[in-house]
């Protein structure tokens, strides 16, 4: 039923499966990803076969072959076994790196029988395939030619599984998890009504329905800071930040929730602050509080944020199938914001910036429009963890001195674009900043940063460097399993600690804060300060009362 020679193969891609990557992985998805190698270790080397066999070179038969497969298999299960037996320091030695326990339980054999279950799933998904070309060309081989009907039947068979695959499985899956991220959006506690103060959005006096706000909007809305905490902190009087969030539901069309944006922040004074930040939320609409609290409190909440939601998706899956959505959503928002904030007396308009997160970072990137901002510019941006999509992003990274890492890029003499990680501060080079400031906060274990596709074939830049603090000096490169790896980090990406993965912490917020917008009168202590009271465990943000 197996064929020998692509079975060690694949048994080789999951010894090399096992190795660390980015974000530690637990015997669940270990399990997964195992399988999933294996399978794609069996298929290539199958494909091998049949191409060799094609060309008609020579193949071993009989009792050379079955020699050639014992002696190619004690290596194979030798190192099979030296991965099963060190998976678990391999996992701990990241794991340590990101101050968290190592793992108390073995469970090497239930990762070990979910490898094997996955496999055969695949193994049996492939033979079904098979099953079908070879229908296909013997039906067609009674009417044409047989190397036409070969060819024909192949192509049939494509069409056929990425038809099936495309429009019944992913889309029945996507319509799946669109409602069911939708249904999540109207989950709210019965107990809060809508805002009783007026200046705020989703009260009686706003033209935005707190219903169709989402959850993530209504939390954002009613959480951060109150003007008498921010006081509190600072000793200083205080002003009530303004939030101000557009939910998806709002309006089917993108200009029209941004034009609603825009006319609730003419009605409660957004352009009257000092501190005005177009800010993008991740796929889902959430807005990271960790950031958003600690600028007010900075500002004396002289501050007003502006968002509007884009997809109901989680933000790899939004990457993917909604990659338009987010961007024509920041761009809308942008050009009407900017076009009302460019026209106002220069010495009475706030500092504009960007920011964004994830994917609200990628968008945020792609709306920021130099050419269009030439002559006004704005104040600056703050990109946290830029997925590896984005543009901008990658053309600074192409643009890094020539030495510097690619983990940590240095621009020149960081004049407009700094990079800073949870080891590197922003201002770590002590030279002034320029009239715009933007900044990148990446961390070296984010693998929605630092995933690269052509890691199905070559190592990633970053690689080839010694690896970061936060990164296991144990990852090495292996061509087609370190792609699927990445790609799980991906998806667990958020499960690592605050202040590691694509877990962003409030202290990295706060110095890239304080860095990009130069907050008047704010020293180190005050933030210090502020790091004591935010990202607390337990606690999502810096907000008390």
């Amino acid at each position: 039923m197996f064929s020998v020679l692509p079975l060690l193969a694949g048994l080789l891609f999951m010894a090399a499966s096992l190795t660390p990557s980015l974000i530690p992985r637990d015997w669940l998805m270990q399990g997964v990803l195992a399988g999933v190698s294996m399978a794609a270790g069996y298929v290539m080397t199958q494909f091998l076969l049949a191409l060799w066999r094609a060309l008609e070179l020579p193949v071993l038969r009989g009792r050379p072959a079955r020699i050639a497969h014992a002696v190619l298999a004690v290596p194979v299960l030798v190192l099979l076994g030296r991965g099963v037996i060190l998976s678990g320091a391999w996992q701990n030695s990241i794991r340590a790196r990101m101050g968290m326990p190592d793992l108390e339980v073995n469970n090497t054999a239930k990762m070990l029988a979910l490898a094997l279950a996955v496999f055969l799933v695949l193994f049996v998904t492939g033979k079904a395939i098979q099953a079908l070309f070879d229908l296909l060309r013997l039906r067609l081989a009674r009417y044409i030619p047989v190397r036409s009907a070969n060819v024909l039947g192949l192509l049939l068979a494509v069409l056929i599984v990425v038809t099936l695959t495309r429009d019944g499985v992913v889309n029945g899956a996507m319509r799946i998890a669109d409602s069911s991220y939708a249904a999540a959006q109207h989950l709210t506690d019965p107990s809060v009504p809508p805002p009783a103060e007026p200046w705020q959005p989703g009260s009686a006096a706003s033209g935005i329905d707190w219903e169709l706000m989402g959850k993530p909007g209504r939390d954002f809305v009613l959480g951060g800071p109150r003007a008498r905490a921010i006081s509190g902190f600072t000793g200083r009087p205080a002003k009530e930040p303004l939030r101000i969030y557009v939910g998806l539901a709002q309006d089917k069309d993108p200009q029209a929730r941004a034009q609603a944006a825009l006319d609730e922040m003419l009605r409660v004074g957004a352009f009257e602050r000092k501190v005005l930040v177009l800010a993008s939320p991740t796929g889902t609409g959430w807005m990271d509080p960790a950031s958003y609290d600690a600028l007010e409190y900075m500002h004396g909440g002289d501050v007003a944020t502006v968002a509007v939601q884009y997809s109901y998706l989680q933000s790899p899956l939004a990457l993917i199938f909604e990659t338009e959505s987010g961007l024509d959503q920041t761009t809308a928002l942008m050009r009407a914001v900017y076009e009302h904030w460019r026209h106002l007396p220069p010495d009475r308009r706030p500092r504009l910036y960007l920011h964004g997160i994830s994917l609200g970072a990628w968008s945020s990137m792609y709306a920021f429009n130099p050419f269009q901002m030439m002559n006004e510019p704005v104040a600056g941006a703050f990109w946290v963890g830029p997925p590896f999509t984005s543009t901008l992003w990658r053309q600074a990274n192409g643009a890094r001195q020539p030495g510097s890492r690619f983990v940590l890029p240095e621009l020149d003499e960081g004049e407009v674009i700094r990079y800073a990680s949870q080891y590197a501060p922003p201002d770590r080079s002590g030279r002034p900043w320029g009239r715009l400031r933007i900044l990148f906060l990446q961390y070296a274990s984010d693998p929605i940063v630092f995933y690269d596709p052509a890691s199905l074939w070559r190592a990633p830049e970053w690689m080839h460097e010694a690896p970061a603090p936060d990164v296991s000096p144990r990852l090495r490169f292996t061509p087609v399993v370190t792609q699927l790896q990445l790609a799980v980090d991906m998806l667990v990406s958020t499960s690592a600690p605050p202040g590691f993965g694509h877990s962003y912490h409030a202290r990295d917020y706060i110095d890239g804060w304080v860095a990009v917008t130069a907050p008047e009168g704010w020293t180190a202590a005050d933030s210090e300060r502020l790091k004591a009271i935010c990202g607390q465990e337990g606690r999502l943000g810096c907000a008390n009362g």
